[in-house]
């Protein structure tokens, strides 16, 4: 495995917009520099597979989860 790219969704990025929802919060044993600062999922799946790297998605706290299921 060449490493590990970790990220999260942006916190307020709407449905609708068209903005990137993704950051890059940590890179673990790849030789890699990143420019910018917000990524759509498709941008990030393309760099990883280019470096061999695997993609993991970082956790909500468990105050966020509660949030999502109060906005139905």
């Amino acid at each position: 495995m060449a490493g590990n790219i970790f990220y999260r969704e942006r916190r307020k990025v709407g449905e609708d917009s068209h903005q990137a929802r993704y950051m890059v919060m940590a890179v673990a044993d790849v030789n890699l520099k990143m420019f910018g600062k917000h990524m759509r999922k498709c941008e990030l799946e393309a760099i990883a597979e280019a470096i061999g790297a695997e993609l993991l998605a970082l956790p909500r706290g468990a105050k966020y989860e509660m949030d999502d299921d109060t906005d139905d």
